[in-house]
């Protein structure tokens, strides 16, 4: 199964369908499987006097709270519509994480194959159970959550209709951006192992590193933000990759997943040539006449391995030979 990677806007198109737009058309270009946006109402989300986090205060001094910044960045029907057409124009899959029940109704009003539940709603009983009950593709974000958590989250939408194979998780640091040495790659076999569902990797680093290594270990989804300018004023842009960026992050995981082969170790249709020539075979270091006996001063090893392998010369030794042989010429017989 290749890995799923999904190009994360977020919040990142400021709240102009036309920068959306443009991020769906790079989001194509790079070779994403999907990209996802962030349905909310302002007024469900956070109260007025929300704080701000230290990273949105740093990037997103334009805005005098929190609820001011959301409100800014919420998008409406019309605008969903509009990502879904050109999301469809461009064939490309779209995904976005509500955040409360009036943005999930929005989202089921359009029919959408994958819901995407972020980490801060894994508690959100009312938004977990009202996903679970459409039986739909789930991929849950488990930042900040423990294992207990995220099982309950998990027999909750399962509870409530949903299928447990339809849902995936991402593990994944709830810090913008996070210090490689809270990454804890790691948890992504654990995961796979305690809760047997498809475990992917929702990265807020810097960088692409992260992610690669997360493929390398298994993780079987990418997530990841990007922007059309990391200098855009906004939350997410510092962090985000830009449009060279995301295209390598692609080709890499894609070159990744090719690298990691099969699980069975022996020669591939490329070594099986090379053995011709890396290898070797019996041969006579000396002219041999019939009935001269072979030993380790007339026959050895030499290239190329087309001939009788050397791991059979004892089987030689002390035997006598039934024809003549010239230097270098491969012995074919006892």
């Amino acid at each position: 199964m290749s890995v799923f990677i999904i190009a994360e806007a977020g919040v990142n198109h400021n709240g102009s369908i036309d920068l959306a737009r443009k991020m769906i058309d790079i989001a194509t270009k790079s070779g994403v499987d999907a990209i996802k946006f962030q349905t909310f109402n302002a007024k469900d989300l956070a109260s007025i006097d929300a704080p701000m986090a230290n990273y949105q205060k740093n990037t997103s001094s334009k805005y005098s709270s929190h609820f001011e910044m959301l409100r800014n960045l919420e998008i409406g029907q019309e605008f969903h519509r509009k990502l879904l057409e050109h999301c469809h124009k461009n064939k490309i899959k779209f995904i976005s994480s509500p955040f409360d029940s009036k943005s999930v109704k929005l989202l089921s009003s359009f029919d959408i194959d994958i819901y995407k539940i972020p980490s801060g709603e894994i508690t959100n009983y009312p938004l977990l159970q009202m996903i679970g009950s459409f039986n739909k593709e789930i991929i849950l974000s488990t930042g900040m959550a423990n294992n207990k958590e995220i099982q309950e989250a998990i027999d909750l939408l399962c509870s409530s209709g949903t299928q447990k194979e339809k849902i995936s998780l991402l593990h994944c640091t709830s810090v913008y951006p996070t210090p490689f040495k809270e990454v804890n790659l790691n948890c992504i076999k654990k995961m796979k192992e305690d809760f047997n569902l498809n475990t992917g990797f929702s990265d807020h680093t810097i960088g692409i590193e992260a992610s690669i290594a997360a493929v390398s270990i298994g993780a079987t989804i990418i997530e990841k933000h990007f922007t059309t300018d990391k200098n855009l004023p906004g939350p997410d842009h510092k962090i985000s990759l830009d449009e060279h960026e995301l295209s390598s992050l692609v080709c890499s995981i894609r070159n990744i997943e090719s690298a990691l082969g099969i699980n069975l170790k022996g020669p591939t249709i490329s070594e099986k040539e090379t053995m011709l020539v890396a290898r070797k075979s019996i041969v006579a270091l000396k002219k041999i006449k019939i009935g001269d006996i072979f030993n380790d001063e007339n026959i050895g090893a030499k290239r190329p391995g087309d001939g009788i392998s050397p791991m059979k010369i004892k089987d030689f030794y002390g035997k006598k030979s039934n024809r003549n042989y010239f230097v270098d010429e491969k012995i074919d017989s006892i």
